[in-house]
C-alpha cells in the first residue's frame, strides 16, 4: 500500500527568538485621586468622610512608590550601580559611620548570604566600601563605607532632599516626618505580627 498524502514542507528551525515584549511606560496623572469605580471596595468612599482621605493617602503612596523606584533606578544607573547596591550604600551612609556585618546588611536588604557576598564584592571592586576585621568577633568582618561610597550616597540623597524640600514647606517638615515614621512603624508591626504566626 502506497502513501498518497501530500508531502509536508521541510521543517525550518530558527535559532533566533523574536524580541521580548517590552512593558509600556505608564504615565501617572498628576492629580491624585481614586476613581470610585476602580478603587478596591475597602477604599471606596462611604458614609464616613474619612474614607476619601484614606483612599487618597493610599493612592498617593502607591504613586510615590512608583516614582521613587524610577528615581532610584535612574540615580543608580547614573552612578554605574544596581538598585540594591545603591540602597546598601545609602543604608551605610545613614548609619553615621557605624560599620555593619554582612549578616546585618543581608537582613536589612533581605538578601541571602550568597547574594550579599556578591553585592559586597561588586561594591568593593568599585571602591565604594571595604571589609575590615571585626575587633569584637574574630570570625566576622565589618563593612565600612569609603569616601567614594559616601559620595554616591550623598549624590543619591541630594535628589530626594531636593524633592522633599520642594514639596514640603519648612514649617510642615517635622509633621510630615512624624507621619512617615508612624506609618513605617505601623507597617513594621503588621509585618512582625504576620511573620510571628
Amino acid at each position: 500500500m502506497t502513501d498518497t498524502s501530500p508531502a509536508l514542507p521541510p521543517l525550518t528551525v530558527t535559532t533566533s527568538l523574536p524580541p521580548a515584549p517590552v512593558s509600556p511606560v505608564v504615565e501617572i496623572d498628576v492629580e491624585i485621586g481614586v476613581d470610585p469605580d476602580v478603587a478596591p471596595p475597602a477604599l471606596r468612599a462611604g458614609t464616613d468622610p474619612d474614607d476619601a482621605g484614606l483612599a487618597r493617602m493610599i493612592a498617593a503612596f502607591r504613586v510615590l512608590q512608583v516614582r521613587h523606584a524610577r528615581v532610584l533606578a535612574h540615580e543608580s544607573a547614573a552612578q554605574g550601580l544596581g538598585i540594591t547596591d545603591t540602597r546598601f550604600l545609602v543604608h551605610l551612609a545613614a548609619s553615621e559611620g557605624q560599620a555593619t556585618t554582612p549578616k546585618q546588611a543581608g537582613d536589612v536588604l533581605e538578601l541571602s548570604t550568597g547574594a550579599m557576598t556578591s553585592l559586597l564584592d561588586r561594591l568593593e571592586r568599585h571602591g565604594h566600601l571595604e571589609r575590615r576585621p571585626n575587633p569584637g568577633d574574630r570570625r566576622s568582618i565589618l563593612v565600612h563605607l569609603t569616601p567614594s561610597g559616601a559620595a554616591v550616597a550623598r549624590a543619591v540623597g541630594a535628589a530626594y532632599a531636593s524633592a522633599f524640600s520642594e514639596a514640603v514647606p519648612a514649617a510642615e517638615r517635622i509633621g510630615v516626618a512624624a507621619a512617615l515614621e508612624d506609618i513605617g512603624a505601623a507597617l513594621d508591626r503588621r509585618y512582625r505580627a504576620a511573620t510571628a504566626r
